[in-house]
Formats: C-alpha cells, sequence, structure tokens
C-alpha cells in the first residue's frame, strides 16, 4: 500500500531541523542526545533520499544549500503545526505565565538574557519561547517580538528599540579584501538573508549611503543566524543592527567593518496578544523599559 505522505525519514527530518537550526552537527547531536555521527549518517541518508545536497560542509560547521534551505522553510512550518496542536492538547495553562514568539537571532542575540535578567527580579513568574524564523502566528503567545512594522490587527504594539545598522566581518576578512571604506565592500563578497522577515538588504543599506548596489560573490541565507556564523567563518561581510551584536562584538569574533551605518527602517518591537495576561503586560512593560 502506498504511504499517504511522501516523507523522508522522519527521524532524517528531526536531525535536519536541528542541524540547520544549529548551524552544525554537533550542537544537533548534544541537543538530540545523540553522537554527531549519527547526525551526519540520517542527514547523508536524506540527501540520499531526495537526490540532492541539503548542507554544505565547512570546517566550523555547516551552511544550508538553496534546496537545503527550502526545505527547512517546509519542515519549520510542519513542526510547528504539530507543536502548537500539541500544546492545546497538553492544556496547561498555568504552567508557563509568558510566552514568547521571536526569531532565532533576537532570542539568542538579545532577548534570553533579558530573561535571565527578569526572572531574577520576579523569581515567581515563569517564560517560556517560542523560536522560529517561519512568518506567521506559530503557536499560541501572549508577546511577539520581532524586526516589524507595526499592524492594524488587534494587537497592542510598542517599539523596544531602533538600532543603526553596520557592516561587521572579522578582521583577517577585512585585510584579505582591503576593506577601508565603503566603497571597498561593493566588490567583496557578502552575505545576503534571503527570507519572509524583511530584513534591510544590502542594496537598501548601499543606496542609503549613495552607493550602487554590490556586484561581488554573494552567499544567501534564510537564517540571521546561519548569516553570522557564515561571517565569522570568513564567508562574506554580513549587516547586523548595533542591538544585537552586542555580546558577539565583546568576543572579537566580528568587528564593524567601516564607520558608516543607516537608521533601521523598522524598529525591534513587541506586539500583545488581546489576551495577553496581567503578568504578560508586566514583563513587556519591564521590557520596554529596559
Amino acid at each position: 500500500m502506498p504511504r499517504p505522505y511522501d516523507f523522508s525519514s522522519m527521524t532524517a527530518l528531526i536531525c535536519f531541523e536541528a542541524a540547520a537550526r544549529n548551524a552544525g552537527f554537533k550542537a544537533a547531536a548534544q541537543e538530540l542526545n545523540v553522537t554527531p555521527a549519527a547526525i551526519s549518517h540520517q542527514i547523508k541518508a536524506l540527501e540520499r533520499d531526495l537526490g540532492c545536497a541539503v548542507f554544505l560542509r565547512r570546517h566550523r560547521g555547516v551552511e544550508l544549500t538553496e534546496k537545503g534551505a527550502f526545505l527547512l522553510v517546509a519542515v519549520q512550518r510542519g513542526f510547528e503545526t504539530i507543536s502548537d496542536t500539541v500544546s492545546r492538547l497538553r492544556d496547561r495553562p498555568d504552567a508557563v505565565d509568558v510566552t514568547i514568539r521571536t526569531t532565532t537571532a533576537v532570542s539568542a542575540l538579545w532577548l534570553t538574557p533579558k530573561i535571565t535578567a527578569f526572572w531574577k527580579i520576579h523569581p515567581g513568574i515563569t517564560v517560556s519561547q517560542i523560536v522560529s524564523d517561519v512568518p506567521g502566528s506559530a503557536g499560541r503567545h501572549d508577546i511577539g517580538i520581532g524586526y516589524a512594522v507595526p499592524g492594524d490587527d488587534g494587537g497592542e504594539w510598542r517599539e523596544i528599540f531602533r538600532d543603526r545598522i553596520l557592516a561587521y566581518g572579522t578582521p583577517s576578512f577585512a585585510r584579505e579584501h582591503g576593506i577601508a571604506g565603503v566603497g571597498d565592500l561593493l566588490r567583496a563578497p557578502l552575505i545576503h538573508m534571503n527570507d519572509d522577515n524583511a530584513w534591510t538588504s544590502w542594496a537598501d543599506w548601499f543606496r542609503e549611503l549613495g552607493h550602487p548596489p554590490p556586484f561581488g560573490r554573494s552567499l544567501f541565507v534564510n537564517n540571521h543566524m546561519i548569516a553570522l556564523q557564515a561571517a565569522e567563518d570568513d564567508v562574506g561581510a554580513v549587516l547586523g543592527w548595533e542591538g544585537l551584536m552586542a555580546r558577539i562584538l565583546q568576543g572579537g569574533r566580528l568587528v564593524s567593518l567601516v564607520p558608516e551605518s543607516i537608521p533601521s527602517p523598522a524598529a525591534f518591537s513587541l506586539r500583545l496578544s488581546p489576551r495577553a495576561s496581567a503578568r504578560a503586560r508586566l514583563f513587556a512593560d519591564w521590557l520596554v523599559q529596559g
């Protein structure tokens, strides 16, 4: 009897999603409590089944191919639908006081440390995150946080911060490509965001600074964390938002390549659901004031 769904192995898809989200087999293995070799085996089986590569293997991790990025969006949408349904079936409204939906980059680079600080002040309030780079209302949540223009959707919008956008890369990348000014970046390898989250593009950035579009080698990814990892691996320069880059810059892995920047056309904002509880509103007030 034919299968009702044209799926690859679910185990392989789970390993693929974890490896793509973590930008590496080792981190995915730690998350799934298996060995990196097991992750590699599942990914190879998936690629054989699909007849194409889903990852480019790099020295310090992996990068999605174009087809891999396409698959990741589909897999995450499916997993999020399942997760939403499971959460509803579990019916545990008292277990979590505040549920926040945000992107991988905002969670890793900015929000998670904020939640840790909030817990120290309000240890009795439980905060949970739904992390997704797929636009939409994945799962039921009290607060949505992201790089967005407020919409007329019934929610209560609050601006958290409005940033400046700069070009970042490694010191060795700057030396190798002779980056001394904005014009030098036009011909340098650049990492582009190719997603649905309305990130400011390199073409937008150059235009605001009075330059034509870039003409150097391009790498397209659909996840800002993967873009930053690629920049750390000297693949190219990447655009970054000052408010999100502080922790990475402290480590010296990436530096600002040129002093020029542009104001962000959109703000990092939060959206409070009309159903948000008093505790969710308390967290939102604290976040905006901080």
